[in-house]
């Protein structure tokens, strides 16, 4: 029997996490969502407001409970109206679920503005619904709002909220910073405050906001000062700034000596090192770029540029790492680039499987190149897939698996029979394959999409690796200013295996810049092809 104390993890990126502009999710949304944090092992699933929109109703009546707690979330009752005739209050705790948080104001300001009630009242209204949400068998939690303002501006009844939650059978009191501009120090001083009045950690709760950029810190600094369940949402999004990310915070709690010495968590080691898929995972339900630089599972959280770094890294990872990437399902990154030596390349060509001796004339005669093409605008740490083509080139071979003639993008812009402004691209692509010259055609929303289309139309005995290639992503960059500008284009491939790469072109000609990309995404998926073939044939 472990002798730490446990910490309960509370999610709430499907309630508040979809405050966060531009996100708006379906029911199949929440439900996906919701079973990769039960999966993951968070504590607490908040789902949303059943009754108040028909996506949080129809999320609670679909959704089937797994090890997760399944948390509704709501108002207390109305002013003036007993708990058993509110209907609102009957909707959160007759809907399917093992939780009810409620949220209340705990800020008398909040009371007199936005409510328009007397304290005491709303001290009325907190203590009947968490009492009603206790007696249906139900676990009742209190979102103090605006708790942190509320308690500096009057701290009696800030606490008397909290307490009428407490002495009413709140299971949990959680102290929110809704507003996010509460101060690390401030935190710790007011829930030693909170739990010298009679409210014990190990039934409070934190919900940080980010408007200071502190709220993963204001968390942890509230569990060292007795709280026991600590709220965010996957990868911090929710309004304004966010709030807690749940996802730093699990990997800190679980991975930091001082924390994991004394508490444990729902998840175990194996389970955290599922933490970074469960991050990219969200990102794509979202259908957004990862975060290259979150903590932990960024790809960028365990990557070094500098040569001196790289140098010290491989010798020893601690020199350069707070934890083992492997625990939290990341991978370390050495890259390559004009500020790195040696040591950079020769671990980047290892991870490629790209066997090369330190005194081997052609590393030198790649570093030149790679700083020489990284002079001109390309950025190989940004462009794995081109940068592995390209050691490939000077240190073995690639295949010719094709060889571009020649290509034309047209761009015509006319109108319509109404009237109406239309642009057409068009492109044309003469390629030659196994001695067999072929010329493409195809029009696109864009010349770049055209050019694609084209290219892709008709790659002889190649055609059917490709099918399953997607472009996920299109970034351009220009490198200096003026019409003669150089551009940069990144190009970001994935397939049906999941596997993500990205390729480089630069020109002072967008479209040329762009067309290079695609030929070496394409050379890559290809290649990449042959490398599984040889593997399976292996084994």
């Amino acid at each position: 029997m472990s002798d730490r104390e446990r910490i309960y993890l509370f999610d709430t990126t499907l309630r508040d996490g979809q405050q966060t502009p531009g996100v708006d999710f379906s029911v199949e949304d929440k439900i996906a969502i919701a079973n990769m944090l039960d999966h993951f092992g968070i504590d607490y699933v908040e789902g949303g407001y059943p009754g108040a929109n028909p996506t949080d109703t129809a999320f609670f009546s679909k959704r089937r409970t797994g090890r997760a707690k399944m948390t509704a979330f709501g108002m207390t009752k109305r002013a003036g109206v007993s708990a058993s005739n509110d209907p609102g209050l009957a909707a959160l705790i007759g809907a399917a679920g093992d939780a009810v948080c409620l949220v209340a104001k705990s800020w008398d300001y909040h009371v007199k503005v936005a409510l328009g009630i007397s304290n005491e009242d709303n001290l009325e209204c907190i203590a009947d619904s968490i009492a009603a949400v206790a007696a249906s068998g139900k676990e009742a939690l209190l979102d103090c709002e605006h708790f942190f303002d509320g308690y500096k501006a009057n701290p009696a009844y800030a606490l008397a909220c909290a307490k009428a939650a407490y002495d009413s059978g709140a299971r949990w009191v959680v102290l929110c910073d809704t507003n996010g501009g509460t101060q690390p120090d401030e935190i710790a001083e007011i829930i030693a405050a909170v739990i010298a009045g009679g409210i014990p950690g190990e039934n409070l709760g934190i919900h940080a906001h980010n408007d200071t950029g502190q709220a993963v810190a204001n968390s942890l600094v509230a569990v060292n000062a007795g709280v026991r369940q600590v709220q965010g949402t996957l990868n911090g999004i929710g309004e304004r700034c966010g709030n807690a990310n749940i996802i730093t915070l699990a990997a800190t709690l679980a991975l930091k000596e001082r924390y994991s010495s004394r508490f444990e968590l729902g998840i175990d080691a194996e389970g955290l090192t599922e933490i970074s898929a469960l991050s990219h995972g969200f990102d794509e339900l979202l259908n957004r770029a990862p975060d290259p630089q979150l903590p932990y599972v960024g790809a960028s959280a365990f990557a070094t540029k500098a040569g001196i770094h790289a140098s010290a890294l491989l010798k020893d990872p601690k020199t350069y790492e707070h934890v083992d990437p492997a625990a939290v399902g990341n991978s370390r990154r050495v890259m390559v680039s004009d500020q790195g030596g040696k040591s950079n390349f020769i671990n980047e060509l290892n991870r490629l499987g790209i066997s090369v001796a330190k005194n081997d004339p052609r590393l030198d005669k790649l570093i030149a190149i790679v700083k020489e093409r990284e002079a001109m605008g390309y950025a190989y740490e940004a462009a794995d897939a081109s940068f592995e083509l390209l050691a490939l080139r000077e240190l073995g071979s690639v295949p010719e698996f094709f060889r571009v003639d020649s290509f034309r993008v047209m761009v015509e812009r006319r109108f319509d029979s109404h009237g109406r402004v239309k642009t057409v691209s068009e492109a044309v692509v003469k390629l030659e394959i196994d001695g067999r010259k072929v010329m493409s055609v195809s029009e696109g929303d864009g010349p770049v999409n055209a050019l694609d289309k084209a290219f892709r139309k008709d790659l002889g005995k190649f055609q059917g690796e490709i099918a399953d290639l997607k472009l996920a992503d299109y970034k351009v960059r220009i490198l200096n200013g003026g019409t003669e500008a150089i551009t940069r284009v990144l190009i970001e491939s994935v397939d049906d295996d999941g596997v993500r790469w990205w390729t480089v072109g630069v020109s002072e000609n967008i479209i040329d810049a762009s067309f290079q990309a695609l030929m070496d995404s394409i050379t890559f998926k290809l290649m990449k092809n042959r490398k599984l073939a040889g593997r399976a044939a292996a084994e």
